[in-house]
């Protein structure tokens, strides 16, 4: 499992599921977790951090937000060196599954679909630490 000091940046339209997603996160012991409610403001927070000594180190990203979307964040991390490797959990709802395919084929490194729970939350992290790692 990512240690748990791990920095890690959560961004949904939703503050509902932001709060969700920090609470569990906080109840698998991480403590630096911040949040965004678009993927422009995600991207300008990771901009800002990237050149510090403890940048994003995993990213769990909505889908669908106004603005800059899941899917479009998920491409500016693609194209850009210093954030290509920061693993990236996508969140989607059961409707968009066809979709998933087209975010697996653009790399991210896993999905979790709506609604979630912790044991779900933690079973994809340790699978993307695990593949990561192992």
């Amino acid at each position: 499992m990512f240690p748990a000091d791990t920095r890690i940046l959560v961004v949904d339209d939703t503050k509902t599921i932001r709060l969700l997603l920090k609470e569990i996160l906080k109840n698998l012991g991480y403590s630096s977790i911040d949040e965004a409610e678009d993927g422009s403001q995600a991207l300008d927070m990771m901009k800002k951090e990237v050149d510090t000594d403890k940048p994003y180190a995993f990213i769990i990203c909505d889908w669908n937000m106004p603005g800059l979307t899941g899917i479009e964040l998920l491409e500016i991390r693609n194209a850009d060196e210093r954030f290509k490797k920061v693993p990236f959990l996508m969140v989607t709802i059961e409707s968009e599954r066809e979709y998933v395919l087209k975010a697996v084929a653009m790399g991210v490194s896993d999905f979790v679909v709506k609604p979630f729970s912790e044991a779900t939350v933690k079973a994809k992290m340790e699978s993307i630490w695990n593949r990561l790692n192992g």
